[in-house]
């Protein structure tokens, strides 16, 4: 196997296309150069052996010396390349103080001692403002390292105590990390002997008491942030938003009461926002999780810009789905399209591909097919790229809405053609339709509206529809699966969709107060 070869293959497209660009800058103008030869040959859909390599690089005569020279300056472009996308998109201050530092270094080495200290103080500001306890300490090493160049002022004895109450944090931050590793780990295992869900906090006040970490992450947001993670991964898992909601909302207000959020966290607190209001959407408190996105539009808006590529994507397309349940779906639709048009943030692949399928959403919601098919279209993406990007039921979902479209527009030899290729997906994937059997359940039912339209308001429709496989109460559904199943109940009672949507989303015992 080609590690770099293999290496490569995580680029996404852009990726792919960023990389090509910045081997192309790192060329010198001399021609002969073969690293962008061989990042195509890398990349190429087959894979080239070291002998097919060589022969496509050096047709006239291989030479293999100089093919594992070209490989180790790819892979020094390659890591190059990371480390400058890592600093470009580094949303916290660790990016400015690892510049920092390198700079008062190389002071130091090119003998301007007033000039390095100097940046050294602001490194040191700066990390000590940003809580970046691990760079702290590597400028106070470094400080202590050049102790004897040291100005009028600093003094040895007072940097080495700054140093030692600096470690004990920092020591917190290591001690969270091995408790973040340990509680996955634990999950992991609880969810194999099948009691997931009642083990987490049981699990966790266990690893945080082991650690001696239970104040810490009551007073520091880093870590609230990250155990808030990991708890709303195993919730995600179980689709348990109703025990995660009032857990995460109880520990973000008592760290709001008794800490608050300096500057510095803006970061943590716009992430914890964003699950609560996550968590009280899928639950159906939409009025709530609006209220608790108005707190992270406010966040947002007067922290540093750095956090827009990250939430105001997360927050718009949130917020239009909340408005679609709260009777707003026009408003849901101006939301996602100033966003697509917006200079404001420029939008990832991922994004791009979130808005345009919930906008076709929305335009589906408000019987505009016509709309929504453009809006399916302009994806112009392949299913196995928007898998390889999106994952697997994105792609389903996109396709059930292609159809559902198709069907709409009357275009009925369409919709089964789209009908057959989910179902052909979804048994080649799993033998039995596996964690998918109520889409194949949901399929065989809009074949039979496709034979004869009529038979969506026969009562043994409806007994058929009442039998689909269902792993939760329809009131815990994904409000995604529940979408699909309001379009057979609006065949069936011949009523808007829309309407109808409404009307089971609100229906659900989830609304009741937390």
């Amino acid at each position: 196997m080609d590690d770099l070869r293999t290496t490569l293959a995580t680029f996404s497209p852009d990726d792919r296309k960023d990389f090509g660009r910045f081997i192309q800058r790192q060329r010198k103008k001399t021609k002969g150069r073969l690293d962008a030869r061989l990042y195509e040959l890398l990349l190429h859909q087959r894979a080239y052996s070291t002998e097919e390599l060589l022969h496509q690089l050096y047709p006239e005569e291989p030479n293999p010396v100089a093919y594992y020279a070209l490989r180790k300056r790819l892979m020094r472009h390659l890591t190059d390349f990371l480390l400058l996308r890592q600093r470009q998109q580094d949303a916290t201050a660790a990016a400015p103080v690892r510049g920092q530092l390198t700079l008062a270094q190389y002071l130091f080495e090119a003998g301007v001692p007033r000039l390095a200290w100097t940046t050294l103080r602001k490194a040191e500001k700066l990390a000590r403002q940003n809580e970046q306890y691990e760079l702290l300490n590597t400028v106070y090493n470094l400080q202590i390292a050049n102790a004897d160049t040291a100005p009028t002022g600093e003094e040895l004895t007072d940097i080495i105590r700054r140093r030692n109450l600096n470690k004990k944090a920092a020591d917190e931050e290591e001690r969270a990390s091995i408790a973040n590793s340990l509680i996955r780990q634990r999950l992991r295992e609880a969810r194999t002997r099948g009691r997931g869900g009642e083990a987490f906090d049981t699990i966790m006040h266990e690893v945080l008491r082991e650690y001696e970490l239970l104040e810490a992450f009551a007073r520091r947001p880093s870590l609230l942030y990250r155990l808030m993670s990991i708890a709303r991964s195993a919730m995600l898992v179980r689709r348990d938003f109703a025990s995660f909601a009032p857990f995460i909302i109880r520990c973000y207000h008592l760290m709001e009461k008794r800490h608050g959020f300096a500057p510095a966290n803006r970061y943590y607190q716009l992430g914890l926002l964003y699950m609560i209001a996550h968590a009280l959407y899928r639950i159906r408190r939409f009025a709530e999780s609006v209220a608790y996105l108005e707190q992270l539009r406010c966040a947002l808006y007067t922290g540093p810009r750095s956090h827009y590529a990250d939430f105001l994507p997360k927050y718009t397309f949130l917020l239009a789905a909340n408005y679609a349940f709260l009777r707003r779906n026009a408003e849901s639709i101006q939301l996602v399209e100033s966003l697509l048009n917006s200079n404001e943030v420029v939008l990832s692949s991922r994004d791009q591909l979130t808005a345009r399928l919930g906008l076709s959403f929305h335009y589906f919601a408000e019987s505009q097919f016509h709309k929504t098919n453009q809006i399916l279209i302009s994806i112009g993406r392949s299913d196995h790229w928007c898998e390889q990007q999106m994952g697997l039921e994105w792609v389903l979902n996109k396709n059930l809405g292609e159809m559902l479209t198709q069907l709409e527009l009357g275009n009925s030899d369409l919709a089964l053609n789209r009908l057959r290729a989910i179902e052909r997906m979804v048994r080649e994937r799993f033998a039995d339709g596996g964690g998918y059997r109520y889409v194949l359940s949901f399929l065989a039912l809009v074949r039979e509206i496709i034979d004869d339209p009529a038979t969506a308001t026969q009562p043994a429709f409806a007994e058929r529809v009442g039998q689909m496989p269902a792993f939760l109460p329809l009131e815990r559904e994904d409000l995604q699966a529940l979408s699909f199943y309001g379009w057979l109940r609006a065949r069936m009672m011949r009523k808007p969709y829309y309407e109808i949507l409404l009307e089971l989303a609100c229906a659900a015992p989830a609304l009741q107060k937390l």
